[in-house]
């Protein structure tokens, strides 16, 4: 078992971070997200996070630490939800927070429902 573990933080206006942790098994990579995912930045790091693990046949989303996402970080779960279908990569979100789910309600409608990888 392989294990790789990213720590990457980001300061918002209120002090609260993003903090991204990363395990691999097999082709089983799962990206562990705690904080907020508000600024650019954030969404940028999590962009480099995933897209590090193109040789994945499953990426999983660990949501659940997640406390709020806003523009920035919805625009880039559709680019990582495209990016790994176009890489034949199963991208899977899990259990994001309820506050995380509304937002995603919003954005979800307008993804290709029989893409791989677009259910919540």
């Amino acid at each position: 078992m392989a294990r790789v573990v990213l720590s990457v933080s980001e300061w918002g206006w209120e002090g609260a971070m993003l903090d991204l942790r990363v395990e691999k098994i097999g082709d089983l990579a799962v990206v562990e997200c705690e904080g907020r995912i508000v600024r650019s930045e954030a969404a940028f790091q999590l962009r480099k996070a995933v897209t590090a693990l193109r040789n994945a046949r499953i990426i999983v989303l660990d949501l659940s630490e997640v406390r709020a996402i806003e523009g920035g970080g919805l625009g880039m779960l559709l680019f990582l939800q495209r990016w790994a279908y176009d890489r034949d990569i199963q991208f899977k979100l899990f259990n994001p927070t309820t506050s995380v789910r509304d937002r995603l309600a919003l954005i979800w409608p307008f993804v290709q429902t029989k893409a791989r990888g677009s259910y919540l």
